[in-house]
């Protein structure tokens, strides 16, 4: 194995994400708080932690609501795709 070459590191790269993850899903799994990206344990009792989460809880939110809307419209243009157009254009003559 050439030591010097990129794939050493992409190695180095991806064990160490691979046990940064083993890690925390380990930690969860026990009931303990998740760490951030520098090892630190967020905790809910910081005022700021807390405020980061309702914030990222508000914003799940606010995304899960964009992507049903999102699925609604594909489900709707997939039926037009599909429909013969003879359907279609008497869907349109009785919308008028």
């Amino acid at each position: 194995m050439d030591w010097g070459g990129p794939d050493f590191v992409l190695i180095l790269i991806a064990i160490s994400t691979a046990g940064w993850l083993i890690n925390n899903w380990i930690r969860a799994r026990h009931g303990y708080a998740p760490s951030d990206d520098w090892g630190k344990t967020l905790s809910r009792d910081d005022p700021e932690t807390a405020r980061r989460f309702e914030l990222m809880a508000g914003e799940n939110d606010r995304l899960l609501g964009q992507v049903d809307r999102l699925q609604e419209r594909i489900a709707v243009l997939e039926r037009i795709a599909t429909d013969p157009a003879v359907r279609t254009a008497k869907e349109i003559d009785t919308l008028r």
